[in-house]
């Protein structure tokens, strides 16, 4: 594609990198064909290949306004369309990189703005964030707390470290206590980081990369001790969160004095199901019983991460019954603050998903994702679980 950038984006290393994933773009139009908002909506301006056009306008420094704005904000940046992209298009870091542009040249309505701050502020707080959700659960619009299993005594020479996130610590503080409790077993200690908190996605995906660089760079400095003490590997067990801190070196590059550190966290995130696929699991005597299970593989994983199978490959392995699910790459409609923002689409999306979900009759659905747990869980017909809660079984 052929790019005349305004002027003031020829020295900026946003602007170059922009138009280097404007130029790859060859107008193929195979990414339409799983874009979740295209496949819903039928317009073009509502699918990859037509918002690459809207950005291109908006870097070129064509006329801009609210239509933009509104085929932006219907992106999930589920990142689908990378997946499919056989020019290997990166459009989830182009429409960031837009969604920053037009928060500074094109500011929303004042409430607008409000509404989107005060999201940042409650969802960037691990504390404001539990009173919402406890809010929430008392007027039956979050599914009830699972207590947290204790958390293992014993200390191994192996370590590696997890987040304890912004909603997930509140919502399904279970997850990362079973997390611990699996890789005790394996002869793994799972430590948590007071310090560190939100991982930054929240802000980063609502275009206030001041916001999102200063959560960055606390994670950074929290976790930085362990990792120069030997830390093997950061465990975050939200898939939305690890695909986060996948791109931390990418996202302070020019930042001299976070580049280098930024560039060792992201080499050292892994996903849980990354992990265990390599150790011996024995220990783990794990039961699977009578019920079966649908997996419902969040984007972040499939497409941010490239792991599509290894949820299911890993409970297929320890004897777990699972049904298929039809079109597993398209998205529940959660996709951080989406859900919130865009509610009318993500329900559409949402009751898609559970449709394929359900259509095996699973006993238990499970995810790997805190918010597509809690977005799913708000409207299914049976229980929604993080998957490594399945794996905890047995004394400590």
């Amino acid at each position: 594609m052929q790019t005349r950038l305004a002027p003031r984006f020829h020295n900026q290393p946003r602007g170059r990198e922009a138009e280097a994933i404007l130029r790859a773009c060859v107008h193929c139009g195979f990414c339409t064909a799983t874009c979740p908002t295209y496949l819903d909506l039928r317009d073009e301006r509502d699918g990859p290949r037509g918002r690459i056009y809207l950005i291109k306008a908006l870097l070129e420094g064509g006329e801009v306004g609210g239509t933009t704005r509104r085929h932006l904000d219907r992106c999930l940046t589920c990142r689908s369309c990378e997946t499919t992209c056989p020019s290997g298009v990166r459009y989830g870091r182009l429409v960031d990189i837009a969604r920053e542009v037009m928060e500074e040249d094109h500011p929303r309505p004042l409430l607008n703005r409000l509404a989107r701050a005060a999201l940042r502020w409650v969802l960037g707080n691990s504390r404001r964030t539990a009173v919402v959700v406890g809010l929430g659960r008392l007027l039956g619009r979050i599914p009830a707390m699972v207590p947290a299993s204790p958390w293992p005594s014993r200390r191994h020479p192996r370590v590696m470290l997890a987040l304890a996130g912004c909603i997930q610590s509140s919502a399904t503080p279970n997850v990362n206590a079973a997390a611990a409790r699996v890789l005790d077993r394996l002869g793994i200690t799972l430590v948590v980081a007071p310090q560190a908190g939100c991982c930054g996605a929240v802000a980063h995906h609502l275009g206030a990369t001041g916001d999102s660089h200063a959560h960055i760079k606390r994670n950074i400095d929290a976790w930085w001790p362990a990792v120069e003490a030997g830390a093997e590997a950061i465990l975050p067990t939200a898939s939305g969160c690890a695909s986060m801190l996948r791109d931390y070196g990418a996202l302070l590059a020019d930042d001299p004095a976070y580049a280098a550190k930024a560039g060792g966290i992201a080499a050292l995130v892994r996903d849980p199901s990354e992990v265990l696929l390599a150790e011996n699991l024995s220990p783990l005597r794990v039961a699977p019983g009578e019920g079966s299970v649908a997996v419902h593989v969040p984007c972040s994983q499939q497409h941010a991460l490239m792991l599509p199978d290894s949820v299911e490959t890993l409970l297929r392995g320890l004897g777990f019954r699972l049904v298929p699910v039809r079109d597993k790459h398209l998205c529940c409609g959660s996709a951080g603050t989406y859900s919130l923002l865009e509610p009318e689409m993500a329900g559409r999306l949402r009751a898609r998903k559970l449709d394929a979900l359900t259509a095996g009759r699973p006993a238990t659905i499970v995810t790997a994702n805190i918010g597509c747990q809690m977005h799913l869980g708000g409207a299914s017909p049976v229980p929604v679980r993080h998957w490594i809660e399945l794996l905890d079984g047995g004394e400590p």
